[in-house]
């Protein structure tokens, strides 16, 4: 059974830091959502150069490359969408969603949409949930933001648009390169009222001072 009788949308765009995506993908996986995913043209070259990977084109193929990706073989519905595919259900509004998710989120994505432009299935896709009145989240992956990039942002966001920069907190005491991503993974889909990541969340100065004075005793 199906964690939700909706599915999610799942963008990802050729943005540095797809740890990001397939981090997402994995607990949303895990956690037995369906996901409908399009990856922008870019991702693929982007697969390339960060990790010399080659990402498969043909639908079944890529379904197959992201599980394995997301170390996540069995659980949750994955569909995979060709870039070009604009006559995808995810393209048409009377296709029900959750809303949609783009992480990471380049600046051409977040220009074209804050335009009105869709040239392909994942920013149709995004569009689309902008005329409908869907959640859609963006966490764009970029430093520093030029004044173009934040009045394109400011757009989307005076929609209803969410923007979660892949910034990380350090008061949960990251250790790993995965206990940052996941913080940032988690407050994006906190925005769609999906709770599945194992993130310490912030208890309150109150709370943090018991609990140090409790570690200094430990030791």
């Amino acid at each position: 059974m199906s964690n939700n009788n909706k599915p999610l949308i799942l963008g990802i765009t050729g943005a540095s830091g797809l740890i990001y995506a397939v981090r997402a993908l994995k607990y949303l996986l895990t956690a037995d959502y369906e996901i409908e995913l399009v990856a922008s043209k870019s991702t693929y070259m982007v697969w390339q150069s960060e990790q010399n990977i080659r990402m498969p084109v043909e639908p079944v193929q890529q379904e197959q490359f992201w599980r394995q990706q997301a170390g996540v073989e069995t659980k949750g519905k994955l569909h995979c969408h060709p870039w070009g595919d604009v006559g995808a259900n995810i393209a048409s509004g009377s296709f029900r969603t959750l809303g949609m998710i783009v992480i990471p989120c380049s600046m051409s994505t977040v220009a074209k949409l804050a335009a009105g432009l869709s040239s392909d299935l994942l920013e149709r896709a995004a569009d689309v949930q902008l005329k409908e009145g869907r959640k859609l989240v963006l966490v764009p992956r970029e430093t520093p933001f030029s004044l173009i990039h934040l009045r394109n942002l400011t757009t989307l966001a005076e929609t209803g648009v969410r923007i979660v920069p892949a910034i990380p907190a350090w008061y949960h005491n990251p250790q790993t390169i995965e206990d940052l991503v996941d913080f940032v993974v988690a407050r994006a889909l906190d925005q769609l009222d999906i709770d599945c990541i194992p993130i310490q969340r912030w208890q309150g100065s109150e709370e943090r001072q018991k609990a140090g004075g409790r570690r200094q005793k430990e030791y």
